[in-house]
């Protein structure tokens, strides 16, 4: 039922970044055969910068802890930004005709694109490429911004609540009076307004609170009320949470179907997977990884949806399976908590890479949804019917009224 694994070689636990890098191909191997010679050249310049990055970062966290550096790693160090610098420039460059010629790049180029975003959206361009990417440029709904703040919404208490808790290490976020908070209250105010069934759910300011590190509210508020209507986001905030279940059930069919060892360790130690991967669907992994990564998977979920999700969460539990396959639920979890956020901090790309060697079939995936429809809808019937079983049993001593309380129930 499965795509074949991706021929990319394996990468061990201890694998540096560089590793990761060279032994990469420039372009996922299921889009490379569609690439000119020309766009994997450049693609693999971005590769190189990535690395020049990575190594300068590097230079400047040993020259910063030691004060006895010799000459020549200073020369080194030099030249590796040096040519970073005209790296840097290029990918300006590119990413200012990706911008400026959207809707060409778009029909002609879009494997390309679907590239270059998986390789990471410059920080400086990342704003107008995910309003570009959500379609959400010139929404209607963004003049009933200013409106919607002037109206009041039953959910302000508990967005006053939760705000204070959402990023509180960062800088944007901090005290009660800071801007950031102020302006994550106003947007998911007006959210709450405009969507009335969904309101507001925990988790869904993460997400928020990453589009205004990046962009004004009002710009922010359109991205966000495209991705609840367009990117299943307002299926996993409705009160049932009918999408996260069919999400759980969808990455459960992959864990026992890839990670068969891991999978009945879990179910032995009574690890569900929704302990676990609730988080990273409801928030992308904003909760879970540090900054650095969690964006670079927002780009591409800004592309190519909730794949990403699946792909990366399998990624790190395919890292990370020999490990926990010793471990009891206490230790699981403490791994999970303090072990796993922090394996890919130096090197997002090490894990994108890991993401896209794992096998996934969107037509099985489709499956799945249609199989956990079904399942489901018979739950529901089931209940129905023993509630009406219990309704008729009482009614011969039981007041019509409390039949029909017990069926509303």
């Amino acid at each position: 039922h499965s795509l074949p694994c991706p021929t990319v070689p394996l990468l061990s636990p201890d694998s540096s970044c560089q590793d990761a890098m060279l032994s990469a191909p420039a372009a996922s191997p299921a889009d490379s055969e569609s690439l000119s010679p020309d766009e994997l050249e450049l693609l693999a310049k971005l590769e190189e910068q990535n690395r020049l990055l990575e190594a300068d970062s590097k230079s400047m966290r040993s020259m910063s802890g030691s004060r006895r550096n010799s000459g020549s790693s200073l020369v080194s160090s030099s030249s590796a930004s040096s040519n970073l610098s005209h790296l840097e420039e290029d990918t300006w460059i590119l990413w200012g005709r990706i911008v400026n010629e959207w809707d060409e790049w778009r029909r002609k180029k879009d494997k390309l694109l679907k590239e270059l975003i998986r390789k990471g959206i410059p920080h400086h361009f990342r704003a107008i490429v995910w309003q570009l990417l959500g379609n959400a440029t010139d929404m209607p709904v963004k003049n009933q911004y200013s409106e919607l703040l002037k109206m009041s919404s039953p959910c302000e208490k508990l967005i006053r609540r939760d705000i204070a808790r959402t990023y509180p290490e960062h800088e944007f976020f901090k005290g009660q009076d800071s801007l950031g908070q102020e302006v994550l209250f106003n947007v998911m105010k007006a959210y709450s307004l405009v969507d009335r069934e969904v309101g507001y759910c925990q988790g869904s300011a993460f997400i928020v609170g990453l589009l205004l590190m990046q962009m004004p509210e009002e710009e922010a508020f359109c991205v966000f009320v495209r991705l609840m209507q367009e990117y299943r986001l307002r299926e996993l905030f409705k009160p049932t949470m009918a999408e996260l279940g069919l999400c759980i059930y969808q990455f459960e069919y992959l864990l026992q179907e890839q990670l068969p060892e891991l999978n009945v360790h879990f179910r032995s130690q009574s690890f569900h997977t929704s302990m676990y991967a609730s988080s990273w669907f409801l928030t992308l992994f904003l909760t879970f990884l540090p900054m650095p990564v969690a964006t670079r998977i927002f780009d591409i979920f800004m592309y190519e949806g909730l794949e990403i999700i699946f792909r990366v969460g399998m990624a790190i539990l395919q890292y990370n399976q020999t490990d926990l396959i010793q471990l009891d639920m206490e230790g699981m979890s403490q791994h999970f908590q303090k072990v796993i956020p922090h394996q890919f901090d130096s090197c997002p790309d090490k894990l994108i890479l890991r993401a896209y060697q794992v096998k996934y079939n969107p037509k099985r995936m489709k499956k799945l949804e249609k199989e956990y429809t079904t399942i489901k809808n018979k739950e529901m019937e089931e209940q129905i019917e023993i509630k009406v079983c219990v309704c008729a049993r009482y009614s011969g001593f039981s007041s019509p009224l409390a039949s029909l309380l017990l069926f509303s129930e």
